[in-house]
């Protein structure tokens, strides 16, 4: 067996590649992995590293806690050390402060692209853009003390980190609103209950748990794999009869991949 590569080790983010499987870590367990711009900024580099043999991808944070959201030192009129404040960033142009969350937003989108599967593995606090993380991916298994909360309103915010379509694809328009507008905690049983969490384990059964899913995922073929991805993520925007004509397709591809007349 050869030891994981490490392709990244920056602002509070590791990136390894063992083979097939990449795991993404957030790495500040005393800041209980907040986050900060130039976090996302490693977070999408990161996305940018993997290999293309990568075909699961591992998104996991050290400590008790996933992630306890955005670092409050944004919001201090010095903010954080050669980065703009977000007060100096509201006072910008409209077209400035469009482009900069933009970039932000970049983090958080590159996990669901089709050709990887991507899990979050959630301990402790997932808050705030610490939960948007989690939105971001494609699965997510917890530990029976995982939190979740959207408390971006009590700041006077929204959440903008991609996250609520998954959110409302996920629970519904009205347990969306809900969890955003009051900000309450979702913990791992009610995260199971509505369709948050894939699974709920005991918090030493984390990474076996995580594990096994990863081999699960990688035992079927993989363009089977990419093209159900592809199926299943689109799927809510086209009509009944959009979809059947996208099922078509994509096993006349495979139909043909399989008896050796693909491209």
């Amino acid at each position: 067996m050869t030891a994981p590569q490490a392709l990244l080790e920056q602002d509070g983010v590791r990136l390894t590649v063992d083979d097939a499987v990449a795991t993404v870590t957030l790495t500040n367990p005393a800041k209980r992995n907040a986050q900060s711009p130039a976090l996302w900024r490693a977070l999408t580099e990161a996305g940018r590293l993997l290999p293309g043999s990568v075909r699961v991808v591992v998104l996991r944070g050290e400590g008790k806690s996933f992630s306890a959201g955005l670092d409050r030192q944004a919001f201090t009129p010095e903010g954080f050390d050669g980065e703009p404040s977000f007060l100096d960033l509201a006072r910008g142009a409209d077209a400035d402060l469009d482009a900069e969350i933009a970039t932000y937003q970049q983090a958080f989108t590159w996990w669901r692209r089709n050709d990887i599967v991507s899990v979050a593995a959630v301990q402790g606090h997932a808050i705030g853009a610490g939960f948007q993380l989690a939105l971001a991916c494609d699965l997510r298994v917890c530990a029976e003390d995982a939190q979740f909360a959207m408390r971006e309103t009590s700041l006077g915010l929204v959440p903008d980190l991609a996250g609520t379509r998954p959110l409302v694809s996920l629970v519904g328009y009205a347990r969306a609103l809900e969890i955003c507008a009051t900000g309450r905690f979702v913990h791992a049983d009610e995260a199971e209950r509505t369709g948050l969490a894939n699974l709920v384990v005991p918090g030493a059964e984390l990474d076996a748990a995580v594990a096994d899913l990863t081999s699960a995922l990688l035992a079927p073929p993989r363009d089977a794999v990419v093209e159900t991805k592809a199926l299943l993520r689109d799927a809510a925007g086209r009509t009944y009869d959009e979809q059947r004509t996208a099922e078509r397709a994509a096993q006349g591809r495979r139909l043909r991949d399989l008896a050796g007349l693909g491209e």
